[in-house]
């Protein structure tokens, strides 16, 4: 099993490596842990206090204590290549039971007739594979003759860009029936109010949720409301209501989120106004559970994909900025990026969205440092 230290209740950084993926229905399924493990090298106690205390407060405000962990996630890897990577956080893989699964090419929900819509049926939602994202060819829905292999290696070599969206639907599973049954598009991630993240597709393919990045990066809707005009006030006050203990999320019905009886609550409870590509806009915060569950992930595939760096687009007093990039900047960049920042016409992830809390947890966990050692079979 792998290796679990206290301060990383819910980010026990352990990397489990795994055999190849096979496939039903043309769908791949997720491999089972097999050889090799990644444990740290260096141990908490020679951390920075300020690291530890880091990374202890992003459990702590998580809540994820025994009990609390989301029911339906059936483990803490995500896949890559056929491989799976353990990074420490409640995963739903598209092959999982309550899994959304982006490799289907009918709509993944059913309509109130039981009928099926023959404009989405028998489509691709996703690229198969990756391509030079300066080549056009990769920009077709499938890979060109004599395309390599997306062997993980070669993933290395081109995926540097973890784009980060707010799905203005405000559940995960809201967010996949508008992207797939809809809108024939797809997202590699969906990050749930409770911390559930859900993998559509292994990140070997090209999924379409960011025009000119698509071939280049992995990209993630975090379930949110996102962010309006502060003068337009029908959607944040709909969504966002007041009881005894503060803010909540009025989730309806359908939301049908993994953890049981799970209140979604704004880890700030005021909202945040701020601009996005020249617009202020005002909107609520990610919940905690979403925070310690993106940092995980984030430290993960900066270990996972190396041209990954742990920082956003800067202006030139160090501050994140809240515009696009030109297109040389963009083709420069390697790292987290918003989709405001690849776009004028998109907002989001929006101006309460903490990119600096997320950067510092991230590199927290990845300050621990990682190196393989041989583990058993499992």
């Amino acid at each position: 099993m792998a290796a679990r230290w206290p301060e990383l209740a819910l980010c026990a950084f352990a990397v489990l490596v795994g055999g190849a993926a096979c496939k039903t229905e043309e769908r791949p399924r997720a491999a089972a842990a097999e050889s090799v493990r990644l444990t740290p090298r260096v141990s908490s106690a020679a951390l920075p206090a300020s690291t530890a205390a880091q990374l202890g407060a992003s459990d702590r405000e998580a809540g994820f204590v025994a009990g609390k962990r989301p029911t339906r996630a059936s483990g803490t890897a995500i896949v890559v290549a056929g491989e799976r990577f353990d990074i420490g956080a409640p995963v739903v893989l598209w092959s999982d039971p309550g899994g959304y699964d982006a490799y289907r090419e009918t709509p993944f929900f059913a309509r109130d007739d039981g009928a099926t819509a023959p404009s989405t049926s028998g489509k691709k939602r996703y690229r198969p594979g990756r391509g030079l994202w300066s080549d056009p060819a990769s920009r077709e829905n499938e890979p060109a003759p004599g395309e390599p292999e997306p062997t993980l290696e070669r993933l290395r070599e081109l995926v540097d860009q973890f784009v980060l969206h707010y799905d203005v639907c405000g559940t995960s599973r809201r967010c996949f029936e508008i992207l797939h049954d809809k809108r024939n598009l797809s997202v590699h991630f969906l990050l749930d109010l409770d911390g559930t993240l859900y993998q559509t597709l292994d990140l070997q393919e090209t999924a379409w949720h960011a025009r000119q990045a698509n071939p280049r990066s992995i990209g993630i809707e975090i379930a949110n409301m996102g962010a309006y005009p502060p003068d337009d006030d029908e959607v944040l006050a709909r969504t966002y209501v007041e009881d005894e203990r503060g803010v909540r999320v009025a989730l309806d019905a359908n939301a049908k989120l993994a953890t049981p009886g799970f209140v979604a609550r704004p880890i700030r409870p005021e909202r945040v106004r701020g601009l996005a590509n020249g617009s202020e806009l005002e909107m609520h915060d990610l919940t905690s559970e979403q925070y310690a569950t993106l940092a995980c992930l984030t430290a993960g595939l900066a270990e996972i994909f190396p041209r990954i760096e742990l920082d956003a687009p800067r202006d030139l007093a160090g501050r994140v900025r809240d515009d696009a990039l030109s297109d040389e900047e963009f083709a420069a960049w390697h790292g987290l990026i918003g989709h405001l920042h690849i776009t004028d016409q998109k907002q989001d992830p929006g101006p309460a969205f903490d990119w600096e809390q997320l950067l510092a947890r991230a590199r927290a966990l990845r300050a621990l440092g990682v190196g393989p050692v041989s583990a058993p079979r499992e």
